[in-house]
């Protein structure tokens, strides 16, 4: 496929190798003013913004994904195969499960469960874990570690279904031991691995399934500040 992309109207080497990925465009506008030093719009499809700058002397993009696997299937699928991307960082709200979990936790996803089919494209003869890129999530760790930021580490959902017809399934993946449901890792995450790239998702928790507290838009577009400092080191 030429580039642009149907999707993503940068040219050849308009992003960095690592790029960060929330879901919110708005958000990825945020970032880019408020932590890059001289951002620059690369592309604005369907205004999905994504922006390259550098953090602390490195280049660095950010980029938004959209809402649910398919839209993150396709952005992070053309920025790993169409735009030499090495690693994506999707850093996005999350839905706690867990009874000991608070509003702005960070979780950092190990592995993403799912209730969605995107794996069949592989025709595997089984069952696949989709896992993150141990060295990115050991860095994760490490620098949450020395800014002196408690995280999570863990199972995570992919969830394809924001309201459920099905009222047990938060209960059951909760019994499982997973720790929050988002919408996109898991996409992600074998994009990455079938590409031969790397890719992590830290998330902050923005509502309690159980508990029926929420943050509001604005504080989960310009809140997640821990996550974000954790993710702009992992360039």
């Amino acid at each position: 496929m030429a580039i642009p992309t149907p999707h993503i109207g940068a040219q050849k080497g308009d992003f960095a190798k690592t790029v960060l990925m929330p879901g919110d465009p708005l958000r990825a506008k945020y970032i880019a003013e408020t932590y890059l030093e001289n951002p620059r719009l690369v592309t604005s499809v369907r205004n999905m913004l994504g922006y390259t700058g550098t953090y602390k002397g490195k280049e660095i993009s950010v980029m938004g994904g959209g809402m649910g696997i398919p839209s993150i299937g396709i952005y992070s699928y053309e920025l790993f195969n169409f735009y030499d991307v090495d690693q994506i960082i999707r850093i996005g709200s999350a839905g706690a499960l867990q009874d000991d979990m608070e509003m702005m936790d960070v979780v950092i996803g190990m592995g993403a469960c799912t209730d969605s089919n995107f794996v069949k494209q592989y025709n595997l003869p089984g069952y696949y874990a989709p896992i993150a890129d141990y060295e990115l999530m050991n860095r994760a760790i490490e620098t949450a570690k020395a800014q002196g930021t408690k995280v999570r580490v863990g199972n995570v959902l992919s969830s394809d279904v924001f309201y459920s017809a099905d009222e047990t399934v938060n209960q059951r993946w909760r019994d499982m031991g997973v720790l929050c449901v988002e919408m996109e890792a898991a996409a992600l995450y074998m994009n990455a691995v079938k590409a031969k790239k790397k890719a992590l998702c830290i998330l902050t928790i923005s509502d309690h399934i159980f508990k029926n507290v929420a943050l509001s838009a604005e504080e989960r577009q310009v809140g997640f500040g821990k996550m974000m400092e954790i993710a702009l080191e992992l360039a």
